[in-house]
């Protein structure tokens, strides 16, 4: 069996054709998520999954993923500014191997140093207020995440 975590060009050869992309912003609390389109340009913000157990947080993912066409993830790796790993890191491996034991889908880090800032600025320079950031946060760094993967593998 291939191994299901790939490089990112990997992960895009190895999509049948019209099948999406799904962005994933793992934290503590929730999973925020994002979808391409099937011409894997645009990276859209999708939903937000609020974490309880591992195994109900993954039937939800993969119930998203069959329902939406998503041949792979690009789970954003949250690395220090120093390029070091620490704890966070850690815990996005450790949830992408026990996703990687429940699915055959392929699946590539992507380097999400500052995603969630970037969202931050975004929404703020479009006025949301501050209930309105919290509930679409984790959506908006998953769609950023997404979309720095798109564009790399499409204009690099």
């Amino acid at each position: 069996m291939p191994s299901k975590l790939v490089p990112l060009p990997d992960l895009i050869s190895r999509l049948k054709r019209d099948e999406r992309l799904m962005g994933l912003d793992v934290g503590t609390k929730t999973v925020g998520l994002a979808l391409s389109d099937v011409m894997r340009q645009i990276a859209t913000p999708f939903d937000t999954i609020r974490r309880t157990k591992f195994t109900a947080d993954a039937v939800k993912l993969l119930e998203h993923c069959k329902a939406q066409d998503v041949g792979g993830l690009v789970v954003g790796l949250p690395v220090n500014l120093d390029g070091t790993e620490g704890p966070r890191a850690q815990s996005t491996r450790a949830f992408v191997r026990s996703l990687g034991a429940l699915t055959d889908m392929p699946m590539a880090f992507w380097d999400e140093r500052l995603s969630t800032a970037a969202a931050e600025r975004v929404l703020l320079e479009a006025d949301a207020s501050r209930k309105r950031r919290a509930e679409v946060i984790d959506k908006m760094a998953a769609a950023y995440i997404l979309q720095g993967a798109l564009d790399r593998v499409n204009y690099a």
